[in-house]
């Protein structure tokens, strides 16, 4: 028996990345897994598909977080599977870097509109699925909240907010016994680190030069501390910013 049996997750972002390999560890730890996609249903399918070999149980539900009405869709239809939410991880995110000059009204909307937007609405329409013992939000951050790199003005503020709202929704969800944290990773090499070019370019080995553990990351080294603090083994951490990024600042 895992350590996440007889709970419900709902992972955003899941069709991929680092969201995908959040979704396939709560199923292996128990948890029945609802696999949000924005586009890829393809994508989705193949980690539910992935989740059930393994023996799990999961299901893939369309909807882009950035979408208030998508969002509501959403947890209709997972409540309609299963009922209630334990877990929800938000990891539907959106990144793009540029110099100051090059940012447009756009660019700042789509990010934000994920990021931040996205992250509050899902927050909001899921709570009145936790069960009255509670439950545990886990927001996907990022290391650029404090790292703060040259071209990345609106994606790291975007993830500024993130830690800003973590802290907020801790101490306004807790009497709910409602736990929010988020996991801040570092590069991780996933399908879209990749197709954007970073891999073999300069700029990995300068995120290589400033990581002590030398290397960059892999989903599966971020999905275990978010299966942790998804259990009750982290029932008394809220309100934490948890850097998982091989010692990079």
């Amino acid at each position: 028996m895992g350590k996440l049996t007889g709970k419900v997750a709902v992972v955003t972002g899941a069709s991929k990345g680092i969201g995908a390999g959040i979704a396939k560890e709560l199923a292996a730890q128990g948890a029945k897994v609802v696999v949000n996609y924005a586009s890829s249903k393809e994508g989705a399918d193949k980690v539910v598909a992935a989740i059930k070999k393994a023996g799990g149980e999961a299901v893939a539900i369309g909807g882009s977080v950035a979408k208030a009405a998508e969002i509501d869709n959403l947890f209709a239809e997972t409540k309609k599977a299963y009922g209630k939410v334990d877990v929800l991880v938000n990891n539907a995110g959106v990144y793009q870097f540029a110099p100051l000059e090059a940012i447009t009204e756009e660019s700042i909307a789509q990010m934000y509109g994920t990021n931040v937007t996205g992250l509050l609405l899902a927050t909001k329409a899921v709570v009145a699925l936790f069960p009255a013992e509670g439950g545990s939000v886990i927001n996907i951050g990022s290391v650029a909240s404090d790292q703060t790199p040259p071209m990345s003005v609106v994606y790291s503020g975007t993830k500024g907010a993130v830690d800003a709202i973590t802290r907020v929704l801790a101490k306004e969800l807790g009497p709910k016994k409602i736990r929010v944290n988020a996991v801040n990773p570092g590069p991780v090499v996933t399908e879209g680190f990749k197709s954007a070019g970073v891999e073999g370019s300069d700029f990995e080995k300068q995120m290589l030069q400033s990581t002590p553990l030398g290397r960059l990351g892999t989903p599966e080294d971020v999905s275990g501390v978010v299966a942790f603090l998804a259990s009750d083994d982290a029932r008394w951490i809220s309100g934490s910013l948890i850097q998982v990024a091989g010692g990079m600042r």
